[in-house]
């Protein structure tokens, strides 16, 4: 269901009856009617008001409505506003041009009021429905950024973690190597033995290392993120 009391409808026409009369009928059924007496003005009035929708005519003086639609295309700011050509122009070469240039709908005058009103009816809620998928679209699209970005920090969270844990892995390596040469050199038997001490003793700095190591998945998500950029921050022992 469309609310007509919030949406604006530009009207450009030349003829002032006609003109008028558009008025009217918006204005009765709660549209809040704006007015261009020609295709100069209707352009400024475009661009000044972002209407939810224009009705045209074609043949007016200084622009005619397929240069108003031209310009109109040429603006992000309006380049999706449903357009609808009310004209007498009955040619079927005027309608191909009008629907090539990107016009909504093309209407003949004289036309109904349930006709015209039955037009911009559907041309507004094929329009909200586009808005609405538009709107969509572009939600999901940030939240695959957000989640990319995500992905990037628990990416370098997790360069950074291995790159720590990897020269913790080292320094007991480093222990276990010296204390291996210093075991061979030992001259007593409690020399050996203070040795093989450091040796059990890295040995199990090593394995709880390695245990580490393999509940590391487990923190590579966004609800851990901040802890691991916290544990990143943190200089070595």
């Amino acid at each position: 269901m469309i609310d007509s009391a919030k949406l604006k409808i530009l009207v450009i026409e030349d003829e002032e009856l006609v003109r008028e009369n558009l008025l009217e009928i918006l204005e009765v059924n709660k549209f809040e009617a704006i007015a261009a007496i020609n295709g100069q003005e209707g352009l400024q009035k475009a661009q000044e008001n972002l209407p939810d929708l224009i009705i045209c005519d074609i043949m007016m003086p200084d622009l005619d409505g397929y240069t108003v639609l031209t310009e109109l295309q040429k603006d992000p700011l309006t380049e999706m506003i449903p357009f609808i050509f009310l004209t007498a122009k009955t040619e079927r070469d005027d309608q191909r041009l009008a629907m090539e240039l990107g016009a909504d709908d093309y209407i003949t005058k004289p036309c109904t009021v349930t006709e015209l009103l039955s037009a911009i009816a559907i041309r507004l809620k094929k329009h909200a429905a586009y808005t609405q998928h538009h709107q969509q679209a572009h939600s999901k699209a940030r939240g695959l950024q957000q989640r990319v970005r995500e992905l990037q920090q628990i990416s370098h969270s997790q360069e950074d973690l291995l790159h720590k844990i990897s020269q913790e892995l080292r320094d007991p390596l480093s222990n276990i190597t010296m204390a291996i040469q210093m075991l061979k050199l030992a001259p007593t038997p409690q020399a050996r033995q203070r040795y093989l001490t450091i040796l059990q003793q890295e040995c199990d700095r090593e394995i709880a290392i390695i245990n580490q190591l393999s509940n590391l998945q487990d923190f590579l998500n966004p609800e851990n993120l901040k802890l691991l950029q916290r544990l990143n921050s943190t200089p070595p022992q």
